[in-house]
């Protein structure tokens, strides 16, 4: 999974520590899922949803596609 995490956020023009203000964790968990080194729970990836106000799947990219017997 990719994430586009650090887009969104220089796009509103924050920088990692005012976007962990504004979502309540620390600016070592934003750095971690901007690098892939972690996947954010899903009410976190919710709140970063209704924060840059676009749906999950446009922060959060899963290339991951079910098996079809």
């Amino acid at each position: 999974m990719h994430n586009r995490v650090k887009h969104f956020r220089e796009e509103a023009g924050w920088s990692q520590g005012e976007l962990a203000r504004r979502l309540g964790v620390s600016r070592q968990t934003i750095n971690a899922v901007e690098t892939d080194k972690y996947d954010p729970s899903l009410p976190l990836a919710l709140r970063m949803a209704k924060l840059f106000a676009v749906p999950v799947p446009e922060i959060f990219l899963d290339e991951w596609e079910p098996e079809h017997d």
